[in-house]
């Protein structure tokens, strides 16, 4: 048996399965939701998702074969720009029936989270820049039109042989941004892969602005974690990381 452990789930590998069970009373619905989610998302995704059924602990499923992403080109790109749009274009009331997270509770979460930044974060960075990061926190406040993964970066992407085999990690999915989705892959990912991105999903120019906005955000999340946990270095880190991307 193989463990692992994660930010939001301890998880081993037994056999052929990944079981994986909640570290926190809170993470817990989301990941059961999976179990529901995922089975009624799978059919209308291009590319493999997991496919969650419940135990006595959480959920588990069967291994995806693949490694996180490292390098691709531009077919890794259009494969993931099918991926995302068909993603995108599911019906959000079914997918909130099925178990994602509604744009309500969502915006509910979110708005939180950004008012902490507001109160705590803020004020610490150069007074020259405050306006400019206020300005970034009410572009990303409220725009919620699509089921998205929420967390798509090459970690929970995996690949064999230059292919995309399975897109994993669908805790925080959520009727949300669509371009919270294109971050990484149109701010983090190789010029090849955004290209493909590009072509096959044709994002609007607002998609992509939006995109670049929560590229910003990125270091927003360390700053608040180390506030949180009361780790100073990474706050000071942080703090230079959001002035330099303002």
């Amino acid at each position: 048996m193989t463990i692992l452990e994660g930010w939001d789930s301890h998880a081993w590998i037994d056999g052929p399965w990944i079981h994986r069970a909640p570290r926190r009373p809170q993470v817990r619905p989301r990941l059961l939701a999976e179990a529901t989610l995922l089975p009624w998302l799978a059919p209308q995704l291009p590319l493999p998702v997991p496919v969650p059924e419940l135990t006595t602990d959480g959920v588990r499923h069967l291994l995806l074969p693949g490694e996180p992403f490292t390098d691709g080109g531009i077919e890794t790109g259009r494969a993931l720009g099918a991926f995302l749009k068909a993603l995108h274009t599911v019906d959000t009331a079914e997918a909130v029936a099925y178990g994602a997270l509604d744009a309500a509770t969502a915006t509910a979460e979110k708005t939180a989270f950004l008012g902490e930044c507001r109160d705590q974060i803020i004020p610490l960075l150069p007074a020259e820049v405050r306006t400019t990061a206020t300005e970034l926190l009410d572009r990303v406040a409220n725009v919620r039109t699509a089921l998205i993964h929420c967390d798509l970066g090459p970690d929970h992407i995996l690949m064999t042989d230059g292919q995309i085999t399975g897109i994993i990690d669908w805790t925080d999915a959520v009727i949300g941004d669509p371009a919270l989705d294109l971050c990484w892959p149109l701010n983090g990912a190789p010029d090849a892969v955004a290209a493909g991105v590009i072509e096959v999903y044709q994002p609007t120019s607002d998609l992509v602005e939006r995109a670049k906005d929560w590229a910003r955000l990125s270091p927003w999340y360390g700053v608040h974690r180390g506030l949180l946990l009361n780790l100073p270095d990474g706050v000071t880190t942080g703090l230079a990381e959001i002035a330099a991307t303002l």
